[in-house]
């Protein structure tokens, strides 16, 4: 499946609080190579005999190589970038891992606008991933600095 994103944005006008709408979602969709598993430990430097040693991985609990973690969840930097950009920094981000992903997975990214915080120029993002088969492998959330409202702060 071919990576899907519309990246439209408006590179005039940074995006405020008052522009995110509850419950907008964008999705990001991405079959995992095993060339994503060493390009990816070679970036971060987490190059674990689990991630990509196939003879170690025939050892462990899983049975085969265990896609990185933090490979999983940067996939839902694309939707969330989509929802909040421009104008939206991440001042934290959570996550939760549920279950491996594999090298050959499908995995969906989904990001949803949960909360604005009006008075404090945030919001609060749902993170989650699925697998191929609708097995949710990641949950999480980003909490999002908007940018100030340049018309409301002269006034």
């Amino acid at each position: 499946m071919k990576n899907q994103i519309i990246m439209g944005h408006n590179l005039n006008k940074n995006l405020t609080v008052a522009d995110l709408l509850i419950g907008k979602k964008a999705v990001f969709t991405k079959t995992i190579s095993e060339s994503d598993v060493y390009l990816f430990g070679g970036i971060t430097g987490d190059l674990g005999p689990h991630h990509i040693n196939h003879q170690y991985a025939k050892t462990t609990r899983f049975g085969r190589r265990v896609v990185q973690g933090m490979l999983t969840a940067s996939l839902t930097c694309a939707p969330l970038t989509e929802l909040v950009a421009p104008g939206g920094l991440t001042m934290k981000q959570e996550f939760k891992f549920l279950a491996p992903v594999f090298i050959g997975d499908t995995i969906t990214a989904t990001a949803e606008i949960l909360e604005t915080i009006p008075e404090k120029k945030r919001a609060v993002v749902k993170l989650s991933c699925t697998n191929q088969r609708g097995e949710l492998v990641l949950e999480g959330s980003a909490l999002e600095l908007m940018a100030i409202d340049k018309a409301k702060k002269k006034t």
